[in-house]
């Protein structure tokens, strides 16, 4: 009947979008929709906008998009305008006349403010900007949450590392990206890892990489690094009688000056590892390879294990006490905690890491699941509402305000994001603005056109944490 194509913005879609355009009063001319985060746990650090623009809206609209679009919809029971979609291809080209104001990527944003804002260009297609809410919404909901989640979780570590530690430059490279495996396609892969690079540097996510020089410009700068780590089948491969050698072999392998390897450590006994294997018949190696290793828990509870962990270690390699008074392994060992991490258990770790006497700089931790699979719409109560309407040249404003939830009120009329003399950020009224220099939301998007292309690099020194 149809072939599938799922580049085809028109079916990007929720279905009952098809019928919105007979749903308008009659002389509607434009409609105005904002994006907010509605409430959360932490600020927001907008990001994603971009990617989805370059992904999707660059390509134009074809006659053979619409006529898949229009089989498609119909035989899903639904009216299709195949008026106003030919119109839009004989008048644009099949680009969108639509305009896309938003916060700089990389800001960092109260939540309950408005951080985009769409509005059509043309009054002939005063329905598009609400049909393109579910792209448009997915698209910015979905890595700027990853990209709050991920700096609040370097907030919290760099809160430990100024505690006890005598340097926090190893910061970028304290919350390594390990959820590939554990995300829901290629696409959040590409997206949510992308938006973990944002706030630090390491990464397992190679998709995250071809996804920087794709969407974000970062074609001659490498975004993050990685380390030769094992995993329990390199290691079981060995057996446990032949433990010791799996480790050894990790030390000849990837050892070296400068060089850092990462070694799962609890197939078996971690404690054992440690004592007897690390810290004593592998003990020479270690001290003396010229590299760092890092020994890596993988299951139990991850405060008490890592706090144990750090003590055995430190009894067989010894410590010193840093500036702060805090207990600091050679640099030649270090620990890596990455499984059970949230934002949650992340404090309670460091929290517990320090109450036993140890650094904050002892300790870099992986999140998987927690960073890219664990997040929904509802984590930070995205939406996407309109709240202004022209209709026969004159502007209205429009809002719910439902008596059952009056935390999904809306905002009313055309918006803008300010900041004050206290430098605090607010929404308000565009037509409350004395200068419209001051509205934080820029023109990104305009007729097809991408105004303001920013690289990784540039979001990354926005944020203010690098």
């Amino acid at each position: 009947m149809y072939t599938s194509n799922l580049s085809n913005l028109i079916l990007n879609s929720d279905s009952y979008k098809t019928s919105h355009w007979l749903q308008y009063p009659p002389g509607s001319e434009y409609m105005s929709s904002y994006v907010e985060a509605r409430k959360g746990d932490y600020d927001v650090v907008f990001f994603g906008l971009q990617a989805y623009i370059k992904e999707y809206l660059s390509t134009p609209i074809t006659t053979s998009d619409i006529d898949e679009a229009e089989l498609v919809i119909k035989a899903h029971g639904l009216p299709f305008n195949r008026s106003g979609w030919e119109r839009l291809v004989e008048k644009y080209g099949g680009y969108l006349p639509i305009r896309i104001q938003a916060v700089a990527e990389g800001s960092i944003v109260p939540f309950s403010n408005v951080v985009c804002q769409i509005i059509n260009t043309d009054p002939e297609f005063y329905w598009l900007p609400s049909y393109l809410e579910t792209s448009l919404l997915r698209a910015i909901w979905y890595p700027s949450t990853v990209a709050s989640l991920s700096h609040y979780c370097k907030t919290v570590i760099k809160a430990g590392l100024e505690k006890s530690a005598d340097s926090s430059a190893g910061l970028p490279f304290k919350l390594h990206d390990f959820g590939a495996r554990g995300a829901s396609s290629l696409e959040s892969v590409a997206l949510g890892s992308l938006a973990h690079l944002v706030n630090f540097s390491g990464t397992d996510s190679m998709s995250a990489l071809l996804s920087a020089s794709r969407w974000y410009g970062m074609t001659d700068e490498m975004p993050a690094f990685s380390i030769p780590a094992a995993e329990h089948s390199t290691m079981t491969a060995w057996g446990r009688e032949r433990e010791s050698q799996a480790y050894a072999n990790m030390l000849e392998q990837f050892g070296g000056e400068g060089h850092t390897v990462a070694v799962v450590s609890d197939s078996y006994d971690l404690w054992n590892a440690i004592d007897n294997i690390w810290g004593d018949e592998l003990k020479h190696q270690v001290e003396t390879m010229g590299g760092t290793l890092v020994v890596r828990p993988d299951s139990g509870d991850p405060a008490k294990v890592v706090r144990e962990a750090l003590e055995r270690l430190s009894v067989k390699f010894g410590y010193t006490v840093n500036s702060k008074g805090y207990k600091i392994l050679p640099d030649y060992v270090r620990l890596i905690q990455g499984d059970g991490i949230s934002p949650q258990s992340l404090g309670n770790i460091l929290d517990t890491v320090m109450q036993a006497g140890f650094s904050a700089d002892n300790v870099t931790f992986g999140m998987g699941g927690g960073l890219l699979q664990q997040v929904t719409r509802d984590t930070m109560s995205w939406a996407m509402k309109a709240s202004a309407i022209q209709i026969d040249g004159q502007w209205k404003d429009i809002f719910k305000d439902p008596i059952t939830s009056r935390s999904k009120r809306s905002k009313k009329g055309r918006l803008a994001l300010v900041k004050n003399d206290k430098g605090e950020i607010n929404t308000v009224k565009e037509e409350t603005l004395k200068d419209s220099t001051d509205n934080l939301l820029r023109d990104v998007f305009v007729d097809g056109k991408l105004l303001i292309e920013d690289t990784l690099t540039t979001i990354r020194q926005r944020t203010g944490s690098w």
